[in-house]
């Protein structure tokens, strides 16, 4: 009798508390719907109670968030510095909700330490190397560069495509049997392209993300001798992409800070000094690659008499209050001089000086005098090495090169 006494006792306890709450710290696995499209999503979610912690995995690479809430079984994940959340619901050791900004957002359906999609294995080609894509954008680009690294396992690959306004970040997939699919889906957003083999030895590539089915799709890639027997133009020089109207002008801007103060090119701080004229925006994948260079080269040579200032052209929404650019300048910790220009569309409006300026980002490097001596389109990020690196160093040299020339008297440089 006190035997089931007991065991009644237990049962009353365990319907009181209800169902045992399924753990959200570990690794998560599945997909993102995207235009029709499944894109591989992994999450990570470490720490326990009130100090919990989560990044968006992309291979090697991290997405860290800004701040995870759990409140029950609502999980709200956060990434501030690109204005997007996770919300989804936690049971049974599934998460289930939507991904992205107030006003794009993605179903996402994970499961706790489910396992990567599988791959065809058989038959895998190897696509190492670089190759021309062959486009017709709307930047004027007649091609974009393909880097595929070589990998230890035959059937994966990780890739980068590289175009005038910058690069896609690492894509990184799997054999399907007949192809590759390729992507990622990090705190910037998706990304899913599929590359095949075709027997005249090109590749087949189409964005499988675009909305347009016609648009981006069925791309030709040549490797870089293929392209030049075919007598196709290369890669559009990211130094020729964007010029100015008046070269012997003084290049001007005239924007606020975050705090409303009115900054201008006429301010003393620029007067006699090299400056870097960042054209962005914290929406933008490639700023946020380039922002790291830039903090680098203003504590570097700052002293020397280098400013830097981004101008930042937000959305309407971010205008009002921009805590996305807050949190940008808070991620990278900028320095340097940002300024909120305007909204995305008033670009050529606000700066009037730039011809054929389109892309994002975009910068402008003054001499001394305060006039334009170089003008930069788009960045290589760190997930194309190589160009990368080169960016960089001929980056270094070029502000070392201006920071070398005498500083002009004050009638000189009007």
């Amino acid at each position: 009798m006190k035997l089931f006494a007991s065991l009644f006792l237990v049962a009353v306890s365990a319907i009181a508390q209800g169902p045992k709450q399924s753990t959200v710290v570990g690794s998560w696995t599945g997909d993102a719907t995207v235009h029709g499209q499944q894109v591989p999503v992994r999450l990570e979610i470490a720490g326990n109670g009130n100090a919990l912690r989560a990044a968006l995995l992309n291979g090697s690479e991290r997405s860290p968030a800004s701040g995870v809430s759990l409140v029950g079984s609502h999980l709200v994940v956060t990434f501030n510095y690109y204005a997007r959340t996770l919300d989804a619901t936690l049971a049974d050791g599934h998460l289930t909700g939507s991904f992205g900004t107030i006003a794009t957002r993605y179903p996402v359906s994970l499961s706790l330490h489910g396992a990567d999609s599988a791959n065809a294995g058989a038959g895998a080609k190897d696509i190492s190397g670089d190759w021309e894509v062959e486009v017709k954008s709307s930047k004027g680009e007649s091609a974009w560069q393909l880097r595929v690294d070589p990998s230890t396992h035959s059937t994966d690959v990780k890739a980068v495509i590289q175009r005038i306004d910058g690069d896609t970040g690492s894509l990184y997939g799997k054999w399907n049997g007949h192809g590759y699919v390729i992507g990622h889906f990090t705190a910037a957003g998706p990304a899913l392209y599929s590359v095949v083999p075709q027997t005249d030895g090109t590749l087949l590539v189409s964005n499988m993300l675009r909305a347009d089915v016609n648009e981006q799709q069925n791309l030709i890639a040549r490797r870089p001798a293929q392209a030049r027997a075919a007598a196709l133009p290369g890669m559009t020089d990211p130094t020729q992409q964007t010029t100015v109207k008046d070269p012997s002008e003084r290049f001007a801007f005239s924007f606020p800070d975050l705090s409303g103060k009115l900054v201008s090119n006429t301010d003393p701080q620029f007067d006699g000094k090299v400056v870097i004229v960042a054209i962005g925006g914290s929406w933008c994948p490639n700023c946020h690659d380039e922002a790291p260079l830039l903090e680098s080269l203003y504590k570097q040579f700052h002293g020397q008499g280098l400013e830097v200032v981004n101008l930042s052209f937000e959305e309407a929404d971010q205008l009002k209050d921009p805590t996305r650019l807050r949190a940008f300048i808070e991620k990278y910790g900028l320095t340097y001089t940002v300024l909120v220009a305007g909204e995305t569309e008033q670009l050529n409006e606000k700066i009037p000086q730039g011809v054929n300026l389109n892309c994002w980002p975009t910068s402008f490097f003054l001499g001394r005098d305060g006039r334009v001596r170089e003008v930069h389109a788009g960045f290589a990020g760190p997930a194309n090495p190589p160009a990368h690196e080169a960016l960089v160093k001929e980056t270094t040299e070029l502000v070392e090169k201006l920071l070398a020339e005498p500083v002009p008297t004050q009638s000189a440089s009007r």
